[in-house]
């Protein structure tokens, strides 16, 4: 299926693995020209050679997204290499600081909140004016289940998470009539190098193995996943793909679950 979007330009955040990097690869196959970007060069040297894109289409920056400073070299960097981006896709972010409410302190909440929430927030106005050029543009925040079903046990990320929805949605409101359209794709459970730190540190906390702890989590905390697996990164990017493209033209400040079920309402 043609996106309309071939020649356009994207930066895409946590590029390095998971949903990050399956949204590259989708982009790339669509004609985009892509700057992934993640903390460290080792691996986003890695996930580029495993993107195996064409000359000049792919570029690897690295950006601590918790630093304006660093944020603002990797603003320049892309600038000098691609010029302004149409596509701003922030998958980075942490699990954060877990535990029930009286058990966290004041420096998970804080680390938590300052990756998943001030993180995207810096990303964006560093990049906000190469968006708005152009008359044409689109910005899609990952989101999560737990922006609207919090968790007692991850209170922070889902704190950071509801804020990234109250965010794209005042976005959204901001800059539509300039052709930037803004929205969130939420996903839930998916076989990301998240989702696999969380499942060692279960079944060790539990003394099983990792599938047990999978379909154990599965069954005692996300009952409404009605396939009983894990999704996939490239479930997540199929969708993201599809709000940075043209066939999204008139999606605007909306929020898409790829959750198999798992927030329990409609």
């Amino acid at each position: 299926m043609d996106l309309g979007i071939k020649g356009k330009i994207a930066l895409v955040s946590g590029g390095d693995s998971g949903i990050g990097w399956h949204t590259a690869h989708r982009l790339l196959a669509e004609g985009v020209t892509v700057v992934i970007t993640d903390q460290y060069q080792d691996k986003l040297d890695a996930a580029a050679e495993q993107l195996n894109a064409k000359p000049n289409q792919l570029y690897a920056f690295t950006a601590d997204i918790t630093s304006v400073d660093s944020i603002a070299t990797l603003r320049d960097r892309v600038l000098d290499a691609v010029g302004d981006i149409d596509i701003l896709v922030q998958s980075a972010g942490i699990t954060g600081a877990q535990g029930l409410f009286h058990e966290l302190t004041d420096e998970g909440w804080m680390e938590t909140l300052l990756v998943d929430l001030m993180g995207p927030v810096r990303l964006v106005s560093a990049f906000l004016p190469s968006l708005r050029k152009g008359g044409w543009g689109r910005l899609v925040f990952l989101a999560s289940e737990d922006g609207v079903q919090p968790y007692d046990d991850e209170l922070p990320y889902c704190s950071a998470k509801a804020g990234i929805l109250a965010l794209a949605k005042g976005l959204s409101r901001s800059y539509a009539m300039e052709g930037l359209l803004v929205n969130c794709v939420s996903p839930a459970f998916i076989h990301t190098p998240m989702t696999d730190a969380m499942m060692k540190k279960r079944a060790h906390k539990l003394g099983i193995s990792i599938p047990d702890a999978i379909t154990t989590f599965l069954d005692e905390k996300r009952p409404s996943i009605e396939l009983k697996r894990r999704g996939t990164p490239d479930e997540v990017a199929s969708v993201v793909a599809f709000l940075c493209s043209d066939l999204a033209s008139f999606v605007n400040g909306a929020n898409y679950r790829v959750d198999s079920g798992s927030v329990a309402t409609i």
